[in-house]
């Protein structure tokens, strides 16, 4: 099954006022579906854009992977087990809450920061934090977020080119930028899949695009 979701339907959030805007794409907060809540481990997949100067004040997680994905700009994190992270473009940072951490996430740049935070159930609850930068991540290198028995594969089709989509039980498919096809459904930026128990898919770019595949339990 292929269930396609527009990212002009996503729940819009944040604080415009104070530089950040958020697009939700399941229940978050204040906004609640009940037929939205998750997809599998899947608990959020945020499009967040900071302005300069703007942030998350320090504030906890617990129970929770979050990775964190930017398309433009530099994000500043730093956390309570004093690990600190500047993360750019091509940079996966992984946050496994565990037990409990609080953090900070800013853009101390000069430029809007963009970028896409992916929340996930872990496979067992608590646990020591743990923080990870992946450093320039080549285009269709898999990165394992073992907590939530999830692999994060990030492409970079040029036109006309075809992104094969994981066997796996689940799969979700979000667009960061560029015009894709996937089984006869044109998809865009902001726009997702999920897909479930689908084998021998494949995504056609129609311009040179950027995609993140997400393997789920």
């Amino acid at each position: 099954m292929i269930d396609v979701r527009r990212g002009a339907d996503r729940y819009e959030g944040g604080d415009p006022a104070a530089g950040i805007t958020t697009r939700h794409a399941f229940s978050f907060g204040s906004f609640y579906d009940p037929d939205n809540l998750r997809f599998g481990p899947l608990l959020a997949c945020n499009e967040e854009t900071l302005a300069p100067g703007a942030g998350f004040d320090e504030h906890p997680h617990s129970h929770t992977e979050i990775v964190t994905w930017v398309a433009e700009g530099t994000l500043t994190h730093q956390d309570t087990t004093g690990e600190k992270g500047l993360v750019g473009p091509g940079d996966v940072q992984r946050l496994s809450a565990g037990s409990g951490v609080r953090h900070v996430e800013r853009n101390d740049g000069d430029r809007p920061l963009r970028f896409v935070q992916i929340w996930l159930a872990p496979l067992a609850a608590g646990g020591t934090p743990l923080y990870d930068v992946a450093g320039g991540t080549a285009d269709g290198t898999p990165y394992e977020v073992p907590g939530a028995g999830a692999v994060l594969h990030v492409r970079r089709p040029g036109a006309g080119e075809r992104v094969a989509v994981p066997d796996a039980e689940r799969v979700y498919l979000h667009v960061v930028r560029g015009d894709l096809r996937l089984d006869g459904e044109e998809l865009g930026p902001g726009d997702s899949a999920r897909i479930t128990a689908e084998t021998g898919l494949q995504v056609v770019a129609g311009s040179p695009g950027e995609l993140l595949l997400l393997e789920l339990p």
